[in-house]
């Protein structure tokens, strides 16, 4: 468990730069998700093949590890548009709205139900999100596509969380990560290429930030939090990646100057109270329990 907890430590932060690269605009959105796939499949595909650690159980898992695939890279894909059109906080801070989305699904999906600290975390995360939007957006109902976006990529990493974690059940990390990013990388491949975007021209430095996307972002950030998931639990690491939005508020703020407000700020750590809070039910209930129980032999 030790060993996971650090490995997750070290995917966040290598996640929490992301942003910040997205919003240098040196490539279209869809195309910087289609590139970051690839040259990590590039990278990991010859290493799996060599060492022979290539395996698929069966064939149902395989194709559940191709649909991760393509829901991942269409999440990474809608948030790099959110990061473009808003700003790296709000983005950021609006796709970590996944665990509300993971503990929304769980009802549907899981046996384990969310209990009543799960709707008060998500009221207070909701409020969160309203001060770190502006409440003049609800006001107005003026949801613009960066916040549409940054909310449709909390969901979509909520229902990778869901699959991901049963297929690493029965799939090793570099297995997994292999056949994802090879439905990643096809499906961002045709999407791009609907969407009439370039796949080259781009400058040197444009080449240099993709490649940093993929191997510290994608392959190193995502084998390290993969591994994590296989030995932690889901939500658990859901709330951990929590910490990639502080992170890349301050690293937007040092490195590209974003402005971040006294409201926005608040908001976010409200925002990011309230999520932690929908996993707090165990331990109060037992604390609430254990006192009852003292009550009664009192009594």
């Amino acid at each position: 468990m030790k060993k996971a907890r650090i490995a997750l430590v070290i995917g966040i932060i290598c996640i929490s730069i992301f942003p910040i690269l997205v919003k240098l605009n040196l490539t279209p959105g869809v195309i910087s998700a289609f590139y970051r796939m690839l040259f990590s499949l590039l990278l990991l595909l010859p290493y799996v093949l060599i060492s022979r650690q290539l395996k698929i159980p069966n064939l149902k898992t395989g194709l559940l590890a191709l649909l991760c695939g393509v829901i991942f890279g269409s999440d990474v894909a809608v948030w790099n548009i959110a990061i473009q059109e808003s700003t790296a906080t709000q983005a950021s801070l609006l796709t970590n709205l996944s665990p509300v989305w993971l503990g929304v699904l769980s009802l549907f999906f899981l046996k384990d139900k969310p209990k009543t600290n799960f709707w008060i975390g998500t009221i207070i995360a909701v409020f969160g999100m309203m001060m770190l939007v502006g409440f003049t957006v609800f006001r107005n109902l003026d949801f613009d596509l960066a916040f549409s976006f940054g909310i449709l990529s909390g969901v979509l990493y909520a229902i990778y969380m869901l699959i991901s974690k049963e297929v690493l059940k029965t799939m090793n990390v570099l297995s997994f990560m292999t056949i994802s990013l090879i439905g990643s990388s096809v499906h961002l491949g045709f999407v791009s290429y609907a969407l009439d975007e370039p796949f080259t021209g781009f400058s040197n430095t444009g080449w240099f930030v993709l490649i940093i996307q993929a191997v510290v972002c994608q392959l190193l950030a995502w084998l390290l939090i993969s591994y994590a998931t296989k030995h932690m639990r889901a939500t658990r690491v859901s709330v951990s990646l929590l910490g990639q939005g502080i992170l890349a508020s301050i690293f937007a703020w040092i490195f590209i100057n974003e402005t971040i407000s006294l409201q926005m700020v608040l908001g976010g750590f409200i925002l990011l109270f309230g999520i932690r809070v929908t996993f707090y039910e165990k331990q109060i209930t037992s604390t609430f329990k254990n006192k009852l129980f003292k009550t009664k032999n009192a009594i």
